[in-house]
């Protein structure tokens, strides 16, 4: 306890922790920078989690599914920051819904199309599953059936998707929604836009990422320059610079794909194919079995991969879907008690 003699012990004994939140002359309340202060910092520590340990983690599926997964908790927890807000529907702002809906409904469009690429690359796993299969035969048609399989699962997982293809158009819309909002008479507004800035960094440079995987060009991958304001601006910065050289780096030395697992099962491809091309000499007999297992290891850690990040994806559509539903369905109670139809001009 204070002795009578001390000085009144301030607030924060280490000076004011939100002062960065807190411009000067800001009309934050303590419990108001509190809520802000709590979801940057869990946002911080996401960021963190995707910096990856080691340069060969980045674009495996793993990592993808980590960052898929942080996605999802960044969107619970702005769902959570609105509840804790008691901020009526009735008193968002018309842009702040209109900006709220856009970017929604523009995330959907994306989950579709990751899901299409994935749901596509999975469906090559039934080619080379034809050719395990075949090659466990040393019957010389079982071998032709065995290369037809290996040329039409090339043809198949290096063809375009036209839906990953318009994803640039649209991240190009949500990159230009990134800037900062400043907002007026509402410190909840103030709140909520802040929290919503660092939701949209996140989501359009995650999907900035996978667009570039599926793709293999560097156009779809984006340096997003940030605010300095929020706590986890140095954090995503120090990761978006490390993530994108890497993926240049792999852009740039010729690989034909940048996605590990698939580029693993693709260097066991190459190992088989000229084997059953010029057929299987007995000396090399026992190195072709260590191929054919290491092909059917691969795939398999392939197709796992996908199934995984897949359903990620799916949780993020359902969760962007859930809180549009939500929000459409306050607005239409909130329009109903105050006598006007939904999206009649309110004064």
């Amino acid at each position: 306890m204070s002795r009578p003699q001390d000085p009144p012990r301030r607030f924060f004994p280490f000076g004011n922790p939100f002062r960065m939140l807190s411009p000067k002359g800001s009309d934050l309340s303590p419990w108001l920078l509190s809520l802000l202060s709590d979801f940057e910092l869990l946002l911080e520590e996401r960021l963190k989690k995707l910096m990856p340990k080691n340069k060969d983690d980045i674009l495996t599926l793993s990592w993808m599914k980590l960052a898929m997964e942080s996605l999802c908790e960044t969107h619970n927890n702005i769902n959570t920051l609105i509840t804790e807000l008691q901020l009526p529907v009735s008193d968002w702002e018309e842009k702040w819904v209109d900006v709220y809906l856009n970017i929604s409904v523009k995330l959907l469009d994306l989950c579709n199309a990751f899901s299409s690429e994935l749901t596509r690359l999975n469906q090559g796993d039934l080619f080379l599953k034809c050719v395990l299969h075949n090659l466990q035969s040393d019957s010389g048609e079982k071998y032709l059936q065995a290369r037809s399989s290996l040329d039409s699962w090339r043809q198949h997982v290096n063809a375009n998707n036209p839906r990953i293809e318009n994803c640039r158009a649209v991240l190009d819309s949500l990159v230009k929604s990134l800037s900062l909002p400043k907002v007026k008479n509402s410190p909840k507004g103030k709140v909520l836009m802040r929290a919503f800035y660092g939701v949209k960094v996140q989501t359009v440079y995650i999907c900035s990422v996978f667009t570039a995987a599926w793709s293999d060009s560097t156009k779809d991958l984006f340096d997003l320059p940030v605010s300095e304001k929020p706590s986890w601006s140095k954090v995503f910065t120090e990761m978006q610079s490390v993530v994108n050289d890497e993926i240049r780096h792999m852009l740039s030395s010729g690989r034909t794909t940048i996605l590990k697992e698939l580029e693993s099962v693709d260097a066991s491809v190459e190992k088989l194919s000229p084997m059953i091309q010029d057929g299987v000499d007995p000396v090399e007999d026992e190195c072709f079995r260590d191929y054919v297992m290491e092909l059917g290891t691969q795939a398999e850690i392939l197709s796992q991969g996908l199934d995984q990040l897949l359903e990620e994806v799916d949780s993020f559509f359902k969760l962007t879907l859930s809180g549009r539903d939500v929000l459409l369905c306050n607005l239409r109670s909130s329009d109903s008690i105050s006598g006007n139809a939904v999206g009649e001009d309110v004064d």
